[in-house]
């Protein structure tokens, strides 16, 4: 998976890129994550990306040209290096992507959807937002982390390329791991337990003990749903809408 990153504060990018999984995956040639400088694509001296709005009001917004410039930059290296045309169809481009407390609500679905994809731009925006001509010329789909604003985007970047790294084969070392995921089926994850035996009077639940890996597994389920339906019931609504129970 190859993905390229807009952001004015690029140096944001570096520790987190090479450290954990997703710096391990990028070491091995299994991810690929570009940081660019928007203000690289800026075409005055001052290297501006951002305006007064129109229409009045606090705070500046940032500048279309720039963005379209870039992301069009981006698109057409791809197309190069994957030997296309320059009129190459959307489902063979990179897909745009800008972080967005108006976008879809990012979760375990639109992870697994959005990692199929070999390439994505992501544009990280800043201030009191982006030219909405962004959105209308360069952009596919907007994605949101939560219902909160943040001062910029590159936060929310990090958390989409973490949990997209997660999906490439051979980043995480145990496919298992993946498929036990909270919110994989559904569903929050079983509770986790690990040496010593007992901690503050606490021990660890007999069956885990036991070797019987089935009867593991049907306690490791039943304590999944047991958690959701604690936790958070709204999932469990979710999945059996899903499942057509309850119309």
């Amino acid at each position: 998976m190859r993905i390229q990153v807009l952001t004015i504060f690029p140096e944001m990018f570096g520790p987190f890129l090479a450290t954990s999984l997703v710096g391990r995956g990028m070491a091995r040639g299994l991810l690929d994550v570009e940081v660019r400088d928007l203000r690289d694509f800026a075409l005055d001296r001052h290297r501006s990306v951002d305006d007064e709005p129109y229409g009045g009001g606090g705070g500046m917004v940032m500048m279309a040209p720039p963005w379209i410039r870039a992301v069009r930059a981006l698109s057409a290296d791809a197309d190069a290096d994957a030997g296309a045309g320059p009129g190459t169809p959307a489902g063979d481009r990179p897909w745009r992507v800008l972080l967005s407390p108006q976008g879809a609500r990012l979760d375990e679905a639109k992870v697994r959807e959005m990692a199929v994809r070999a390439r994505l731009i992501l544009l990280c925006g800043r201030y009191e937002g982006i030219d909405e001509r962004v959105r209308q010329t360069v952009v596919d789909e907007e994605v949101s982390i939560g219902d909160y604003v943040l001062s910029g985007g590159e936060l929310p970047a990090m958390v989409l390329i973490e949990a997209l790294s997660r999906q490439v084969p051979g980043v995480v070392g145990l496919a298992e791991s993946v498929a036990q995921d909270s919110f994989r089926d559904g569903l929050l994850d079983h509770p986790h337990y690990t040496r010593p035996p007992v901690v503050e009077g606490l021990a660890v639940p007999e069956v885990l003990l036991s070797g019987d890996h089935a009867a593991i597994r049907r306690w490791r389920r039943e304590q999944a749903e047991l958690a959701t339906r604690e936790k958070r019931p709204d999932l469990l609504a979710a999945l059996a809408r899903a499942r057509g129970v309850g119309r």
